[in-house]
């Protein structure tokens, strides 16, 4: 082949490549996000890629059917990717709700696509790590639901958050006071864009596409910039909401959420009302929930959700009211990597073997086998090349400690156990049998 005719190795726009040391970091996200899901009862399904283009198509609002991929099949079936996992899990409730009963917990973490600009921690194609319960209206899902944010983030180590709350029927009671309540899609949108595109945008939105006169627009953003603490807050929007009864519930909703969260564990200061937070899909009908970095705000939302109790008549006659969360994986690593969080290691075993003595291949493999049945991970080297050279191989990929053995060490019965952070190394008796190398490595380990 010459080379003019070489196809360029490239990706497209918004999406990427995972390197292994990429990867690393992101399995041990997933797998922390799918421990904490299960402690709480949770159980894992998996839906489709692509979904028929009316399953998807108007159940986000006019923005997700901008942003959702779309196509015709090789079968002229209209079919789009899927943009969240929200919207194919209510398809799946109301598929499956015979076997599965309610009320009834799941979690999913798969990819998804979005044809939106790419920018930092926001990619075209990423993957969300949703939990969900489906099948009752009762609080204490709304409840349990801030509780898993709080624990998911408590177990990743990142005690700086704060889990920011709402509830869509306090935003319908402030709407009403304003005479807006016609209109409460496309505000709640531009509400929703606040933190992105500042007041001056999101009042000239609420004009042109709501059609709200300037003091409307003004009071608007008036009451999205109440603050306080918890209490101050539930007073300052039932003075707000007390003439209209849907405010009225939805703030009683959230007095007790909060108290319960809190009750449950959540910090009082960790979980804290807000106004302004209203998440842009259509389909939330009830508390909504985005968790923010303290040291990264700007980073937006790693972790956001909400209660949707209407998606799923769309696909049945039978109620199935809903609430759940997303961990944004994508982003949440980009913030991580910014945190100086992430270790940079290109491998998931710990201890290496260099392979140096040409006719000791099979002792090698019986020392891995014996360390690894231990529940230790181990990778032992494929060519017999130099020392250095191997040590060097090792130092890139992130192994912690190398085992290294030379016919004097097989003869003696010993092995010398490199720390390859420190450089320091002692000897180790392999007499009568591996345990005190398999001691001594879970101590270095630790």
């Amino acid at each position: 082949m010459s080379k003019s005719s070489l196809i360029q190795p490239r990706t497209l726009r918004g999406f990427r490549d995972y390197l292994p040391e990429a990867m690393m970091p992101r399995e041990q996200l997933i797998d922390t996000a799918r421990q904490v899901y299960r402690s709480y009862g949770f159980s894992p399904i998996d839906t489709p890629a692509l979904e028929y283009e009316e399953i998807l198509a108007g159940k986000g609002g006019d923005e997700s059917d901008k942003l959702m991929y779309r196509f015709e099949d090789g079968g002229g079936r209209r079919v789009g990717m899927r943009f969240d996992l929200t919207v194919p899990l209510a398809r799946f409730a109301a598929q499956h709700v015979g076997q599965l009963g309610v009320p009834w917990k799941r979690y999913q973490i798969a990819t998804v696509w979005r044809a939106e600009k790419s920018q930092r921690g926001r990619y075209r194609e990423f993957m969300q790590c949703d939990f969900d319960t489906i099948g009752t209206r009762s609080l204490a899902a709304d409840i349990e639901t801030a509780v898993v944010i709080h624990d998911l983030f408590s177990t990743l180590k990142l005690s700086d958050i704060h889990i920011y709350i709402n509830h869509r029927q306090v935003l319908t009671g402030l709407l009403e006071q304003v005479g807006l309540l016609d209109q409460s899609v496309v505000v709640l949108r531009a509400i929703d864009k606040l933190a992105k595109i500042g007041h001056e945008k999101v009042a000239k939105e609420i004009e042109t596409v709501g059609g709200a006169s300037p003091q409307q627009a003004k009071e608007v953003l008036q009451l999205c910039t109440i603050s306080g603490t918890n209490d101050d807050m539930l007073r300052q929007v039932e003075a707000l909401v007390s003439s209209s009864e849907t405010g009225m519930e939805g703030l009683d909703a959230l007095r007790q959420i909060v108290a319960g969260a809190c009750a449950a564990g959540v910090p009082p200061d960790k979980i804290k009302i807000d106004v302004a937070t209203a998440r842009g899909l259509d389909y939330y009908t009830g508390t909504v929930y985005e968790t923010f970095l303290d040291r990264l705000p700007n980073i937006g939302s790693v972790c956001s959700g909400g209660r949707y109790d209407n998606l799923a008549k769309l696909f049945t006659r039978q109620e199935l009211p809903g609430i759940g969360a997303s961990l944004g994986l994508d982003r949440l690593l980009a913030a991580m990597e910014e945190l100086g969080m992430v270790e940079k290691v290109s491998t998931p075993a710990q201890v290496f073997i260099p392979f140096f003595e040409k006719s000791r291949l099979h002792e090698y493999f019986q020392l891995a086998t014996q360390i690894r049945s231990a529940g230790i991970g181990v990778e032992v080297f494929p060519e017999p090349k130099k020392l250095g050279q191997q040590l060097k191989y090792a130092d890139r990929r992130g192994f912690r400690i190398a085992l290294i053995m030379g016919d004097q060490e097989f003869t003696d019965r010993t092995c010398q156990v490199k720390n390859l952070a420190t450089g320091s190394s002692e000897e180790i008796s392999l007499e009568p049998d591996t345990d005190n190398l398999v001691s001594a490595l879970r101590q270095l380990l630790v």
